[in-house]
């Protein structure tokens, strides 16, 4: 995870001080780019350990449409506690845009509406089945109108997936050495390669950066084998880099740290909608000792 560990140079080199929400205080950049070959190994940090089933718990309570940490969310992360009312909602977050997007038919004559929902994931996994050359697979968190009502507004606010079909790692093949690499064969194999860039606004560098590194790819495992495709490229696109001043030590040791090989993750052979906690893995996760960062809320 060297790209992980060049951002973190980046910033600490050439970032701005300044003030903030939370009043912490950060060192900060805008618009960087860092890209993650799912098939290189999992993306996830191993410069220190990063807690994946915390992962997992939060993006399957997302993929349900949750915004309650009541439901089976709490017990096993405290990562949305802080936001969260005394009841547990976070009022229409990522999971209520995911899997809920309000949409409205009104009758023009009687002004009467119908308030029904739009399922972003479901679409874009039909879309990728069915269209798989569309520029439009796109799900995005970034309700404006549901932005005020929102304990936290979305950070990693927009992702687009991208088709990679097999004949074209086959073109590639014949007009290079005329046998395809590992890479290219398993592509031809599985029928194609699924990749996913991400725009995320805000992003808190030491502690939001590797969980959204991690949340994201095993997103793009899970789409990927729903469609048949091998999970590619991870594009994560920043506008507001961000280290907070009380987290510039524990990153400084990170960089001290050589990073081991990348871990794997395997997944059930189950349909998209069946998968559930127990049916992941992650294999081989060799890590530094854990750093322990203070959450600026």
């Amino acid at each position: 995870m060297k790209q992980y560990l060049s951002l973190v140079e980046e910033i600490l080199a050439n970032g701005e001080k300044k003030d903030d929400r939370t009043g912490t205080g950060t060192i900060s950049i805008f618009g960087v780019q860092r890209k993650y070959d799912l098939r290189e190994g999992f993306p996830l940090l191993t410069t220190k350990k990063v807690l994946f089933d915390g992962v997992l718990r939060e993006l399957l309570w997302f993929l349900r449409g949750s915004t309650n940490i009541n439901d089976d969310l709490k017990q096993h992360t405290p990562i949305w506690n802080a936001w969260a009312n005394p009841e547990g909602e976070l009022g229409p977050i990522y999971g209520y845009q995911w899997r809920k997007w309000p949409n409205f038919t009104c009758d023009e004559k009687t002004g009467a509406c119908e308030k029904t929902h739009i399922d972003q994931i479901q679409s874009a996994i039909d879309t990728i089945k069915n269209n798989p050359n569309s520029r439009r697979i796109i799900v995005s968190a970034w309700n404006v109108a549901d932005v005020d009502r929102m304990a936290l507004p979305p950070c990693h606010l927009l992702f687009q997936f991208y088709v990679m079909r097999a004949h074209g790692a086959s073109a590639q093949a014949e007009q290079g050495s005329g046998s395809a690499s590992p890479r290219e064969a398993d592509l031809k194999k599985m029928g194609g390669r699924l990749d996913c860039q991400l725009y995320q606004r805000s992003a808190d560098v030491a502690l939001g950066v590797p969980f959204n590194i991690a949340s994201y790819a095993a997103l793009m495992t899970m789409v990927a084998q729903e469609c048949g495709l091998v999970p590619g490229v991870f594009t994560h696109t920043l506008g507001d880099a961000h280290i907070y001043l009380n987290h510039v030590e524990g990153l400084r040791e990170q960089l001290k740290r050589e990073p081991y090989s990348r871990p794997t993750l395997t997944v059930s052979k189950k349909p998209f909608r069946d998968l559930k906690f127990e049916d992941f893995k992650i294999e081989n996760y060799t890590h530094h000792p854990f750093i322990k960062f203070k959450v600026a809320v």
